[in-house]
C-alpha cells in the first residue's frame, strides 16, 4: 500500500541505477561543454535534477498504471454486486477475480485488501474509498468516491451506478491511449531533437578534436560554452514540457 502515489520513492536498487546515470550523464557534459574535472563539479548539481525528473516521470507512471488497474478493479466489484453481494462483500470478490487477473503484488490487489480491512476495522467504504481517492491522486478514483458516497447517502441504484463510472472511465482510458498513440511519433522526433546539438559537439570533438581547442581551458571559451549549455540545457527543458501533454 503506497501513502501518496504523487510521490516516488527510489528502491535502494533503482537509486544506484539513476545516481549512476546522472553521474554518467555530468561526465559527457563535462567532457563535451569544458573538457576538465572543474566542469564535472559544476555540472553535478544535474545528478539531482535527472533523479527527481526520474521520480516524476515514474510517478507518472504508476498512477496510469494503477488507473488501469482500477478500472478493471471496479469492473468485478460490479459483477459482484450484480451477483447479490453487499458493497462489503463485493470487495472482497473483487479481489478473488482481480487475482486471476494481476500477480499478487498488483497496486489494485494491495489497495482492495487494504479497503477491506479498513471495512472490517468499522471504517465506512465511503470513507476507505475517498482515501484511497486522495492518496491515488488521480481525477477517476476521487470522482467514484465522490459518486459512490453520495449514491449511498442518497440510496441510489449503486450497481448501475458502479457500471457507469466503470464505462466512463474505461471511454476515458481508450481516448488517452489514442492520444498517447498518435504523439509517439512526435514524441519520438522531440527526444532525437534534444540529442541532436550534444551529439553535433561530440562529432566535432572526434572528427576534428583541434577545431574546438579554442572554446576549452580559456575564460572566454568556458564562458562561450557555458552560455551555449544554458541555451541547450533551456531548450531541452522547453521541447519536455512542449510534449508533455497531461492526459
Amino acid at each position: 500500500m503506497v501513502e501518496n502515489y504523487d510521490l516516488y520513492c527510489f528502491s535502494p536498487i533503482e537509486r544506484i541505477r539513476y545516481i549512476i546515470e546522472g553521474l554518467l550523464l555530468v561526465s559527457v557534459f563535462a567532457v563535451l561543454f569544458y573538457r576538465s574535472i572543474f566542469g564535472f563539479v559544476i555540472l553535478s548539481p544535474l545528478i539531482y535534477i535527472y533523479c527527481k525528473k526520474k521520480k516524476v516521470k515514474l510517478s507518472k507512471k504508476r498512477q496510469w498504471q494503477l488507473n488501469l488497474e482500477f478500472r478493471d478493479g471496479i469492473n468485478s466489484l460490479s459483477a459482484a454486486m450484480a451477483a447479490g453481494y453487499s458493497v462489503e462483500q463485493a470487495f472482497t470478490e473483487a479481489i478473488k477475480d482481480l487475482k486471476r487477473m494481476y500477480p499478487d503484488g498488483a497496486m489494485i490487489i494491495k489497495e482492495f485488501t487494504y479497503l477491506v480491512n479498513r471495512i472490517q476495522m468499522n471504517i465506512t467504504v465511503e470513507r476507505a474509498l475517498h482515501d484511497f481517492g486522495e492518496r491515488s491522486g488521480l481525477e477517476d478514483i476521487i470522482s467514484f468516491a465522490e459518486v459512490f458516497a453520495t449514491a449511498k447517502r442518497s440510496g441510489g441504484d449503486i450497481i448501475q451506478i458502479i457500471k457507469a463510472t466503470s464505462s466512463i472511465i474505461s471511454d476515458k482510458i481508450e481516448v488517452k491511449r489514442e492520444i498517447i498513440t498518435v504523439i509517439a511519433a512526435k514524441k519520438f522526433e522531440a527526444t532525437i531533437m534534444k540529442f541532436v546539438p550534444a551529439g553535433i559537439l561530440f562529432y566535432l570533438s572526434i572528427s576534428s578534436p583541434g577545431y574546438l581547442d579554442p572554446l576549452y581551458h580559456n575564460l572566454l571559451g568556458i564562458l562561450v560554452m557555458t552560455i551555449l549549455l544554458i541555451i541547450y540545457l533551456f531548450t531541452y527543458r522547453l521541447i519536455d514540457k512542449i510534449t508533455n501533454i497531461e492526459l
